[in-house]
Formats: C-alpha cells, sequence, structure tokens
C-alpha cells in the first residue's frame, strides 16, 4: 500500500488502517494507498469483506487542508470514494474520533458504517468557505433527506454518533472494541451474502421528483437565505438538485466544480484565514518557554453573572470549583445563578439530572477566603472598581498558596497596579473573560509586566481546558477588544453628532454582516456600563479630544440603560430581546446637536462602513505598533470571537487586506482633514504601504 495505508488480513476480512497522524489526513499518499488497497481487496478471491479504519485517535478526520489552492496530485477524494464504492466486496468504514468533511465522504463512499458511541461525523467545510467535493452533496441527502443533509452541512456541524445512527448514517454502534465489532458486522455480511450497497443508488432519504424539487426550494428561500453572506451553501444546493438527474460520474464532476467555484472568493479567503488564526492564537513565546502549573481546583471570586459564568465553564471543563461571596445571600444567589445553567441543561434534554448532581457536587460554595487556600488557581470577577479589586488581590495573597495563580476577570483596569496588592506580582495575570462567560469562546489573557512565562501558560491551558479561544494581550486601557471598541465607538458616536441615525449606522453593519449593530449591542450590554467609565475616566479627558459621550450621557441620564430597563437607544417591549427605535431619541440628538454647534449631514451606507472599519483598522495597527498585540490575526481572532464580527470577512485586518491597506490609508487621510488628532494614520499603517506590505505578511513573520 504505502506509510499511510497498510492492509492485513482476517481470515476473509481486510482490514485497511490509515495512519496518518495527527488526525489521519486524507492527503495524496493515503488517497493512493486507499485505492491501491480497494484493487488488492478485488483481485484477492479470499477476501470476502473489508474494514476502513483509522489508527490512533480518529477515523480519517478529513481532507488535508494544506493542499487547497495547490494542483492536485490524484487520484482525487471524489475519484477515492468513487473507487471504494464500486470495490465488489461489502466495505464497513469503522469511524471512532471525528470524520470530517472528506472523512465523511469517505465513509459514505463504504457500503457500511460502524461508530464508536462517542464519534462524531460532519461535513464542515462551510467554515472555511467551500462545500463538499468528494461526493457529500451527491450520498448524504439520498440516505436521511435533502432538508437534513443540508441542515448538517451549512450548519458545518459535528452529529455525535448516537444522531448521526438515528438519521442513519452510521448502521451500527460498537458495543465493545470498534475493530472487533467491525469484524463482527462484516462476518454477519459475509454469513447474509450481503453484497456492497452503493449509497449512491440508495433513495430512502428522497421523495417524489415534486417533493424533492420543493426541498430544494425550500432550503433556498430558508437555510441558504439565512446563511447571510456565504457563498458555498448556494452551491451546495445547486450540486444537490444536478445530481438528482444525472449520473454519478456526471454529478461528481458537478459538485468538484462548484467546490473549485467556492476557492479563491472572498468569503472563503476571509473564512479560510479565520480557521488558522483561531489555532495560531495559542501560539505566544511564554508556551514555548514554560510548563503550565497544575490546574486541578480553582476558585472565583463573585457569584454574580461573570462569576457564574467563569464557574460553570470551569465545572464543564472537568474542574473543581470553590466560589466565595461576601455573604451568605449572596452567595445564595451565586449558587443559584450556576444552577439554573444545569437545570436549563437538563430542561432541554442535554443533560440527566444525575449528569448535574454530578457536577455540582464539584462546585463548593463559601463565604470564607480561607476555603481558598489549596486552590490551584484563583480568579476575582468583583466590580469594575481598582479600590475593590486591590482589596481582593491583598485577601487572596494571604490566603492563597504558594505558586497559586491569581488572575482578575478586568476588562480596562491596569493589572500591574492590582498585582501591586499583593508580595507575588509574577503570579498575577489577567483572564478577561466575555459575558456570558460559560457560552462566549474568547478569552483575553493579559500580560502585566512581572507575570512568570508559567503563570500565563497557565492561563493559556485553563483556556485549553475550557475549550476558549485564547488571545495574549498586552498592558493597556482595553487591553486589544476594548481598546479597539473604543475608537470605532467613538466614531460611531461622532457621526450621529454629525448627523447620522443611530438606526442607520445599525442597519449598515448588519448589512455588513454583524448580528447587530453597536447601538443594539450598547442596549444588550448595558449602557450605564460606559457611562460609568466615561465618568471615572472625566478627570483625566483629554481638553483636544472631541468627547464621544454627549448623547449617551444623557440618554442615561434619563435612566434608559438598554434592555435590562426596557428602554436605551431602542425600545423593547416585555420579554423582548428586539426592540424597535427608541422616539423620545430624536429629540436628544437634535439637542445635542444644536448644543454643540453642528449642522447635520448625511451619511450613505458606504460612508459608514469606510468610517467605522477605518478606525477600527487604525487602531489595530496601533496596538500592533505598540506590541499589546503579537500579530495581526490576534487582532482578528478577539473580533471575531468577542464583539461579532462577521466571520466571512476574516476579521479587521484581514479585511484590511481584502480591502487594500493602501484605499484604508487613503480613507483616513481623507477623514483626517476634519479632525487630525482623531484620524491621524498610524505609522505602521503608513509604513506597511510604502514597502507594498499586507498584515498576513506580519502574521507570516510573527508565525515563522
Amino acid at each position: 500500500m504505502s506509510d499511510q495505508v497498510t492492509l492485513t488480513r482476517d481470515g476473509d476480512i481486510a482490514v485497511v488502517t490509515v495512519n496518518n497522524p495527527p488526525v489521519n489526513a486524507l492527503g495524496t499518499a493515503v488517497r493512493q494507498g486507499l485505492v491501491r488497497a480497494m484493487d488488492d481487496i478485488d483481485a484477492d478471491t479470499s477476501v470476502k469483506a473489508a474494514i476502513i479504519i483509522g489508527e490512533g485517535r480518529t477515523f480519517p478526520a478529513g481532507a488535508d487542508i494544506r493542499e487547497f489552492g495547490q494542483k492536485p496530485q490524484p487520484p482525487a477524494l471524489w475519484e477515492v470514494c468513487t473507487r471504494i464504492e464500486e470495490t465488489t466486496k461489502p466495505v464497513i468504514a469503522a469511524i471512532h474520533g471525528t470524520a470530517l468533511g472528506g472523512g465523511l465522504e469517505i465513509s459514505l463512499g463504504a457500503h457500511y458504517r460502524i461508530a464508536d458511541p462517542k464519534g462524531r461525523v460532519g461535513l464542515p467545510e462551510v467554515l472555511i468557505g467551500v462545500m463538499p467535493g468528494a461526493g457529500g452533496t451527491i450520498r448524504l441527502p439520498r440516505i436521511i433527506g435533502i432538508a437534513p443533509a443540508l441542515e448538517i452541512m451549512v450548519s458545518g456541524r459535528q452529529v455525535p454518533a448516537q444522531e448521526a445512527h438515528a438519521l442513519g448514517i452510521i448502521d451500527r454502534l460498537a458495543e465493545t472494541d470498534l475493530l472487533d465489532d467491525a469484524k463482527t458486522f462484516a462476518r454477519a455480511l459475509i454469513a447474509e451474502g450481503a453484497g456492497p450497497r452503493k449509497t449512491s443508488d440508495r433513495t430512502e432519504g428522497l421523495g417524489s421528483d415534486a417533493e424533492n424539487a420543493a426541498a430544494l426550494q425550500a432550503a433556498r428561500d430558508g437555510i441558504v437565505k439565512k446563511a447571510k453572506g456565504l457563498y458555498a451553501p448556494a452551491r451546495m444546493v445547486d450540486s444537490m438538485e444536478y445530481s438528482l438527474s444525472h449520473s454519478l460520474l456526471e454529478a461528481s464532476h458537478y459538485e468538484r466544480d462548484a467546490f473549485m467555484s467556492c476557492l479563491g472568493t472572498p468569503q472563503q479567503q476571509g473564512l479560510n484565514h479565520a480557521f488558522f488564526a483561531e489555532r495560531a492564537s495559542s501560539k505566544v513565546p511564554e508556551n514555548g518557554r514554560a510548563e503550565p502549573r497544575p490546574l486541578n481546583k480553582i476558585g472565583v471570586i463573585g457569584g454574580g453573572t461573570m462569576g457564574a459564568g467563569i464557574t460553570v465553564a470551569a465545572l464543564n471543563a472537568g474542574l473543581n470549583v470553590t466560589m466565595v461571596e461576601r455573604d451568605d445571600e449572596s452567595i445564595a444567589k451565586g449558587r443559584q445563578n450556576v444552577e439554573k445553567v444545569y437545570a436549563r441543561d437538563v430542561q432541554k434534554g442535554r443533560k440527566t439530572e444525575d449528569q448535574k448532581a454530578a457536577i455540582m457536587a464539584r462546585y463548593i460554595p463559601s463565604t470564607d477566603y480561607a476555603d481558598l487556600a489549596d486552590a490551584d488557581l484563583i480568579i476575582e470577577a468583583v466590580f469594575e472598581n481598582m479600590d475593590v479589586k486591590k482589596e481582593v488581590f491583598g485577601i487572596l495573597d494571604k490566603v492563597a498558596k504558594p505558586g497559586a495563580v491569581l488572575a482578575s476577570n478586568t476588562s480596562y483596569l491596569n493589572i500591574d497596579e492590582i498585582a501591586s496588592a499583593t508580595s507575588r506580582p509574577q503570579d498575577v495575570i489577567g483572564l478577561h473573560f466575555f459575558s456570558p462567560a460559560n457560552i462566549m469562546r474568547l478569552l483575553e489573557i493579559v500580560i502585566p509586566s512581572k507575570a512568570s512565562d508559567d503563570a500565563i501558560a497557565t492561563g493559556f491551558a485553563l483556556a485549553k481546558a475550557m475549550k476558549k479561544v485564547p488571545v495574549r494581550a498586552g498592558l493597556c486601557d482595553g487591553f486589544i477588544g476594548n481598546r479597539i471598541l473604543a475608537k470605532y465607538g467613538a466614531a460611531a458616536a461622532y457621526m450621529v453628532e454629525d448627523g447620522a441615525l443611530p438606526y442607520a449606522i445599525d442597519e449598515a453593519l448588519v448589512n455588513f454582516g454583524y448580528p447587530m449593530g453597536i447601538h443594539a449591542m450598547g442596549d444588550l450590554a448595558g449602557l450605564d456600563i460606559g457611562w460609568s467609565n466615561r465618568k471615572n475616566k472625566a478627570a483625566s479627558r483629554s481638553n483636544d479630544t472631541r468627547y464621544t459621550g454627549t448623547i449617551a450621557d444623557r440618554i442615561c441620564e434619563n435612566g434608559w440603560f438598554g434592555q435590562k430597563t426596557g428602554k436605551g437607544w431602542y425600545v423593547y417591549e416585555a420579554g423582548s430581546r428586539r426592540g424597535t427605535p427608541n422616539p423620545d431619541i430624536d429629540a436628544i440628538i437634535t439637542q445635542a446637536r444644536a448644543d454643540l454647534g453642528i449642522t447635520p449631514r448625511d451619511f450613505t451606507e458606504e460612508e459608514i462602513i469606510r468610517r467605522y472599519l477605518a478606525a477600527m483598522i487604525n487602531e489595530g495597527a496601533k496596538v500592533l505598533e505598540e506590541g499589546i498585540a503579537l500579530k495581526p490575526s490576534d487582532i482578528d481572532v478577539t473580533f471575531l470571537f468577542g464583539y461579532g464580527f462577521p466571520r466571512y470577512r476574516g476579521g479587521p485586518m484581514k479585511y484590511a487586506d481584502m480591502y487594500g491597506l493602501e484605499n484604508v490609508l487613503n480613507d483616513l487621510r481623507e477623514f483626517e482633514k476634519e479632525d487630525p488628532k482623531f484620524w491621524k494614520p498610524a505609522q505602521l499603517l503608513v509604513d506597511m504601504v510604502e514597502k507594498g506590505e499586507t498584515f498576513d505578511d506580519l502574521n507570516k513573520r510573527a508565525l515563522a
């Protein structure tokens, strides 16, 4: 076969094993080995059935993404799947780990499938801007139907083995050893005289021509339309439709052409960048220099929304958690906040009562800091006030064991100053979670000046355990995310003062791909948070900088804080998360413009986006200049996972590359004429344009 594919025999059963660590990716050598194995199986009259299985931790997890965009080496993956399907002996795919994309397509080429109960399958190509290209759109709908197949493809989700079995993708679930059970399955097929069962010939998932046409149209009207900004879902439907009336060979060629049409589109470039940026975010110097400290038990100070969310994230990671609150009433509320998350899971069938009880057994509520004496890491999640945080860290310095990592969940505050309240600043780091902390995947790991490498590495280890996406952030006001947010938030505030309606700005952002606009997001987070922050910084505000809070302050002075009060930029009916424009805002804006001496003007949607993104990208370049972010892709990851930036656009710095850095600089210089201080281009951006460089060039240098 090849070094990556071996063929062994157990009596009249051939076992084809793929061994291409770490995930058995379907690279050229694997594809060639699988074809040769099928040829040998067909030629050997003593073989009555065959099994394809993966060595190590998984069945082939998918195509080798490194080959995308390169000249393909034969055989193509669709040819391998077809060759497996044409084998004259029954072929069983024995799935464990994750059979995703090409991995599932290989198994669909097989005639039968058995899976480990913990396995997962899926066709997640949409997550990198492409679609199945090796028979996925042809074979899967024939088994499970057009609508379920499209849901799996367009969502990109991983389908648990039990669900895949219920759908009919998997024929059997293994009960003992996967290979042993696969051999038992093979012997049963041999005994029954069962021959190959070609997936491409199956029709049980399909209906009549009219029913199929209706399902395809419903997909175009529904699931495809909802996949806003994505090109691949429509091509999936096209490929499914074509396959219903053409031969397997013709359909395979059509599907492959549709796949190729996705490559190189802006959406594919953005999604592909996002895929690799996420994986590169944990590649930081500290992880290369030190091992993380032990991490078994953690403490959480505070049981409010954030503290409870962090606690749930830690419990879900299998950690033991002690939560400390200031009094019995507060800790009772903290426990209630944690329990209601798991009660909801039980209600929705995601967990059983026994599973909930087992998780809560690892949770210890307390009002005594001394109960944190054996914690490996302690996360402070109290009110965003420096004096309060320093008081907490002073107490932790006395009770925490030597070597415990002490972390602050601050959004803005100087962690060096927080660390100064302790005698061990080398143990202090920032862990900026995003709310709700048990759901939002971003975790900014903030690096104060005296933090040790192993303390920082422990923060990254916690992120991995919690399945968070970590981003290393240097120390400054707001770190990466909130610092840049403040800048483009100011640009939005200036546009409202100068004539743009807040609702027009939000509409432009939604059309750009955001799930909601910045004013709707402010209502969701609570306008009082920004108001408090502006008041705290009032004394240090520069007199030569245009103030951003004139209108927002007046909204807050009315007691309108957004969704929590039922009124902010928008008005919210009781129990509703969707608002309608607040009719009282217009008078506030009109009066503020008059007080500021501003004659309003019109803004086009195109100008709104140009200004919003220019402010974001320019501040991102300054964050890079100052070393707050190590590489542009870390800024992209921050905004993709923490601030709703549309994933198919890759993040603000990737978008800047695709828009053109020279165009960004020209926009900044145009806007600079009206406010030279706010719109002054970052020197890094100026230098990059002069050198003809891109942010992707900086990413490559950072990862070299």
